[in-house]
């Protein structure tokens, strides 16, 4: 498919794996590049030569916070204004704005992380922190706009943004032209979305966005137990993409009429194959059988 970049995160391989080998084995199973941020040991320039030595390039980083938090939002804006102008250096045009909050605590005294995969609408946020959040990321999207960085909201299981109900209010509040959509599709299947609907729904905000697959048969028999996060990780809730049961070939048909160029990053959390490497090949292969 004519101009997506296809990526790959390093989050699959263990910590402690020399980064060398990561950048290496990424470019091996035939990426384009990988997400970068900034390190205290290397400048944004140092970065575009660490990844061109692999024939890689930088793809967009991420930002992670709890934008709903009064008491946090000097600290995010300064975050995003850091990340956007490091993304603008190594040559990315989006950035990934996350929520937090695993470890938040709703009425009935559980987590988001124990209450992963089966959100009730009793667990969200408040009224008043969808404002907080809303505000602190439109304000976010428009200074990292000055750096010609797009916003790109990414979701994720787990955390206070979790399901399509959740991330359309959110949508319905903020400023379109300032935050755009950077969807995680595994994510938003194991969130209980209809994928398909959902980058149909959001087609034009899309702007980049991570691929994983869900096991069906794990899914089904998390809910059934109500495991938390963890519980469902290590069950094997991420399949290589491909060999869950999310409709790529839709979803990119989607995607090309709407006119999508720009990042698809592979991003297997935790993989059950015997290498992080086999997993990435795995993927890779798959996206390339079908025109990706």
């Amino acid at each position: 498919m004519e101009g997506v970049l296809v990526g790959c995160g390093q989050i699959t391989w263990s910590r402690g794996t020399p980064r060398e080998q990561v950048l290496k084995e990424i470019a091996q199973a035939g990426y384009e590049g990988a997400p970068a941020g900034p390190r205290r040991n290397a400048s944004a320039e140092e970065t575009v030569e660490i990844y061109a030595l692999h024939g890689l390039k930088p793809a967009p980083g991420y930002l992670g916070a709890n934008f709903w938090s009064e008491d946090q939002r000097e600290q995010i804006l300064e975050r995003a204004r850091q990340l956007a102008r490091f993304a603008h250096q190594v040559g990315c045009t989006e950035l990934y704005v996350a929520a937090g909050g695993f470890d938040y605590v709703n009425s009935s005294g559980q987590t988001r992380s124990q209450l992963a995969g089966h959100v009730s609408p009793e667990d969200a946020l408040s009224d008043a922190e969808y404002e907080q959040f809303a505000r602190v990321l439109n304000e976010a999207g428009k200074i990292t706009l000055e750096e010609n960085v797009r916003s790109c909201f990414h979701n994720h299981v787990g955390s206070v943004i979790e399901t399509r109900e959740e991330i359309d209010r959110l949508f319905s509040m903020v400023d379109r032209d300032l935050v755009f959509q950077g969807p995680d599709i595994g994510h938003l299947a194991w969130g209980g979305a209809d994928v398909v609907e959902f980058c149909r729904d959001y087609a034009e905000s899309i702007k980049t966005m991570h691929l994983k697959d869900i096991n069906p048969r794990v899914l089904e028999e998390g809910r059934e137990h109500k495991w938390d996060y963890r519980t469902f990780s290590e069950n094997g809730i991420f399949a290589e993409i491909g060999e869950g049961f999310v409709d790529f070939p839709a979803i990119f048909d989607i995607l090309k009429d709407a006119g999508f160029r720009g990042w698809a990053i592979v991003e297997i959390d935790v993989t059950q194959k015997p290498t992080a490497l086999e997993s990435a090949i795995i993927s890779r292969n798959y996206l390339k059988s079908i025109g990706i």
